[in-house]
């Protein structure tokens, strides 16, 4: 055989690996998740019924007394085709508090939450390790990422125990000084060494980030564990702020990492609701047809 021949042979498992590769990243379905606040509905039974009219598969609640909701939120969800994605925060203190009471406080309340997390099987809870207006807080120095690192450990194990995990959610610099990229999180959540720490993306504060792509696919699978959308100007509906809110960047690098978990609305809304969320959900789908492998 000649040495082209042979050259040409040798490309064909890589041609049908990146074959294979395009139609499964062309195949994966949109996960698409609401917080409690995002469907019109006087009850959550209401709530729920509008989302499956649209075929949202994700139900993402909030963790404060969520220990007291789980059987109701068990039940609500029965003989639907929809499932607990993330849970949203809802603890007490901070994990990088200096005083040992406010710290006392997170471990307490984020274990009962993540205890509740994995009993309704959800992806994880969404915590962010210090807010801007939290004091008195850690200083952002090596010894206090160092510091972080050890108690997400442990925290992620605790996590990991309850068929669960914590999810680090990087915030724009109005927000949160500490952990602005997702690159950060996920960096962190490496550092922790604990397949219960994983890290998320927001679309809304990745305003951060000097592109959307090259964000999500900072943490890739191994991390990025959900992801939050909004509009991208005043953080309602996705589409209220029209041309800025195009999410097909970071769509593709969804696609190409494989992400399975949910893309859940965080986000107000501008007009009626029923009308907005409804134009969002359209407006998401089209573009994630459009993020599509070339």
């Amino acid at each position: 055989m000649g040495t082209a021949a042979v050259a040409a042979t040798s490309l064909l498992p890589g041609c049908a690996s990146s074959k294979e590769g395009k139609k499964a990243a062309d195949d994966l379905e949109l996960k698409i998740s609401f917080q409690e606040g995002t469907a019109p509905g006087e009850n959550l039974a209401e709530k729920l019924d509008f989302m499956e009219s649209l075929g949202i598969v994700g139900f993402e609640p909030g963790g404060r007394g969520l220990k007291g909701r789980v059987q109701e939120i068990k039940d609500a969800l029965n003989g639907r085709n929809i499932k607990v994605s993330a849970i949203c925060a809802g603890f007490g203190g901070f994990i990088l508090a200096e005083d040992p009471a406010v710290k006392n406080e997170f471990d307490t309340t984020m274990r009962e939450i993540v205890e509740a997390a994995g009993e309704l099987g959800s992806t994880g809870v969404i915590m962010v390790p210090a807010f801007n207006g939290q004091k008195p807080c850690m200083p952002h120095t090596l010894e206090t990422r160092d510091y972080l690192c050890e108690e997400l450990h442990k925290l992620g194990e605790f996590a990991k125990s309850c068929g669960t995990t914590v999810i680090l959610e990087p915030l724009n610099r109005a927000e949160a000084f500490y952990m602005r990229l997702v690159a950060d999180a996920a960096a962190i959540a490496r550092d922790a060494d604990s397949e219960g720490v994983k890290a998320m993306g927001d679309f809304w504060h990745m305003k951060e980030e000097t592109s959307d792509f090259g964000a999500l696919m900072s943490a890739g699978k191994q991390y990025l564990q959900h992801v939050h959308i909004a509009s991208r100007g005043n953080r309602r509906m996705p589409g209220e702020d029209g041309e800025l809110d195009n999410y097909v960047d970071g769509f593709r690098a969804l696609r190409q990492i494989g992400y399975d978990k949910y893309v859940s609305f965080e986000c107000g809304c501008g007009g009626d609701r029923a009308t907005l969320v409804t134009a969002a959900v359209n407006l998401l789908r089209a573009q994630w047809e459009e993020s599509r492998c070339c």
